[in-house]
């Protein structure tokens, strides 16, 4: 019997600096993710309801709406995706509301991202792939 394949995990890169987005989308992809990407949250938000993506990678300040305000939109639009922080902000504390949607602090990245063995483990985790 042979095993059937399974479909690539399917991430959202969501960031508005176009150098960073770009090249993280690149690496994904290298790594057979299936990538769509996003330079604000209503672009982003576009996405998730036109698209299935399995997990979001999000940057915290974007120009027209935090990181945390696109979480608490988008769970609400597509309930089954997860997400990753992807933040410049070493201190960062995940909000109540957010922890209540699953994220954790092993799903929170600091950029430049050290280990990205560790990132893609994820994002296979989260994507459930």
């Amino acid at each position: 019997m042979t095993a059937v394949p399974r479909a690539p995990t399917t991430v959202l890169v969501l960031d508005d600096h176009d150098r960073l987005r770009r090249n993280l989308r690149a690496l994904l992809e290298d790594e057979g993710f299936l990538v769509a990407e996003a330079g604000s949250g209503e672009e982003a938000l576009s996405i998730v309801r036109a698209t299935e993506i399995d997990v979001a990678i999000v940057d915290l300040r974007l120009p027209d709406m935090s990181g945390n305000e696109f979480i608490a939109v988008a769970h609400i639009v597509r309930p089954t995706l997860q997400f990753v922080i992807h933040t410049g902000t070493p201190n960062y504390s995940i909000p109540v509301e957010l922890r209540r949607f699953g994220l954790s602090e092993e799903s929170v990245f600091i950029k430049p991202i050290s280990d990205a063995n560790a990132l893609f483990a994820r994002l296979r985790l989260l994507g459930g792939k």
